[in-house]
């Protein structure tokens, strides 16, 4: 009885150590995998976001983070900035969550397609082009997610469309955009371990984002670039530090470029 606990033991970490190498390369920095966080799981997450105009401005997001089974996942999460005004507050709230409808997993590679929507209420005013849902305006969006798995090499597609709600200024009441799609091209390859023998490893993954807006209601559109960096410890604590600069657009932006730095944690099994 002992040896054959001792084997299912074994066969299950063989397993988890299996699915952290073919999944590490597809936690993107910039965008969402169509796959999901694991069933029953908690996530934990704080990112910081820095631009530079007259001065150094930031945003930080903290955001919680349910895998509720195979298919569901669902996220919170609040901003605090210093963007549009003179000092850090608090900023806005959102919720997002995202349905897995197909998957075709087989060895050491898989592909799956996801749908996704998100709601957003911020405080802040229409001020610029870009729609964003992370703090800068109130707004719904929905839209897909494809990703394909091989071996060590992730690349995902995400399309989308996204509405802003906030109120149109009373003078010149079509100044801003208020719609459009926005779309992201990633890539992520895992460059360590080469082999994987723990989950004390640590694992390094490098990734490159293109991420597009267009509006719909006005001429305008970028094109982004975001290379990023990524080392996930234990197998459940992982830190991202990413550089997104614009390629070509003619949006009006709070900035052109800018870093991005997260960390996060994920309790498995947690409910």
């Amino acid at each position: 009885m002992k040896t054959i606990n001792v084997m299912k033991a074994s066969l299950l970490a063989g397993g988890m150590l299996m699915m952290s190498a073919l999944n590490a390369q597809e936690l993107f920095v910039f965008s969402e995998p169509a796959s999901n966080m694991p069933a029953r799981s908690i996530s934990g997450k704080i990112t910081g976001k820095f631009v530079k105009n007259r001065r150094i401005e930031q945003r930080y997001n903290p955001e919680i983070m349910l895998g509720l089974n195979k298919k569901w996942m669902v996220h919170g999460a609040v901003s605090f900035s210093d963007m549009y005004t003179e000092k850090l507050r608090f900023e806005s709230g959102k919720i997002y969550a995202k349905y897995r409808f197909y998957s075709d997993d087989q060895v050491h590679r898989h592909f799956r397609m996801a749908a996704f929507g998100e709601v957003a209420r911020s405080r802040n005013i229409m001020t610029y082009d870009e729609l964003s849902l992370d703090g800068d305006q109130s707004g719904v969006q929905g839209g897909m997610i494809v990703t394909q798995l091989w071996n060590k090499l992730a690349v995902s597609a995400t399309t989308g469309y996204l509405y802003v709600t906030n109120a149109r200024p009373k003078i010149n009441r079509n100044a801003f955009v208020y719609q459009g799609y926005h779309y992201s091209l990633s890539a992520g390859h895992l460059v360590l371990p080469v082999e994987y023998k723990s989950f004390n490893q640590t694992n390094v993954n490098i990734y490159a984002e293109l991420l597009g807006q267009r509006a719909t209601d006005k001429n305008r559109y970028f094109i982004d670039f975001a290379p990023a960096v990524q080392l996930i410890f234990h197998s459940n604590a992982k830190l991202n530090i990413g550089y997104r600069f614009q390629l070509a657009g003619n949006m009006y932006r709070m900035a052109n470029s800018g870093f991005l730095v997260s960390f996060e944690r994920t309790f498995l099994n947690a409910f």
